[in-house]
């Protein structure tokens, strides 16, 4: 005999019979554990709190998922004629982003606040430490220095010269 020779229905095994009665009679894991007292509806609102909580603890940008959902509406617009829209309500859910790149695209959106308002964002992102503009970004504020509109042409040229 082998070390390993063991009998089929060891004590730690559940006969068949055992298993159909668990089965039939449903097994305690399968049961609902909920406390008493907290109704469904209580229940299913907290849950949905407590993950909106957890989203919010493991997204990348700093407001949470929300954030990004709307982030990622701003940069699936870029290029259509809905990216003002996108902007106004990111603006209004988050006010200007941080990140560069998404100030880039407020800066294309054609609606003078939002320019605007990106260009002082840009301005203040620029005074943190570690900031980087890309070429592109650079470019982009050069091109808005000849802009139209005064106020749009003045803060870009005094970025531009920052930069």
């Amino acid at each position: 005999m082998t070390g390993d020779d063991r009998s089929w229905n060891d004590g730690d095994k559940l006969s068949f019979s055992e298993r159909d009665r668990r089965r039939r009679e449903g097994s305690s894991s399968s049961r609902e554990h909920r406390p008493k007292g907290i109704p469904r509806a209580k229940e299913e609102a907290l849950t949905k709190q407590y993950i909106k909580q957890l989203d919010g603890l493991f997204s990348k940008t700093r407001g949470g998922a929300e954030i990004e959902r709307l982030g990622a509406a701003v940069r699936a617009a870029h290029g259509t004629s809905g990216l003002a829209d996108a902007c106004r309500h990111y603006c209004e859910v988050a006010g200007f982003p941080d990140e560069p790149a998404l100030l880039g695209m407020f800066l294309d959106s054609g609606d003078a606040a939002l320019v605007v308002g990106g260009l002082e964002a840009l301005r203040a992102a620029y005074a943190t430490p570690g900031f980087k503009a890309s070429a592109g970004l650079r470019s982009q504020i050069r091109m808005l220095a000849e802009d139209p509109d005064d106020e749009v042409a003045e803060l870009a040229e005094a970025l531009a010269a920052q930069l």
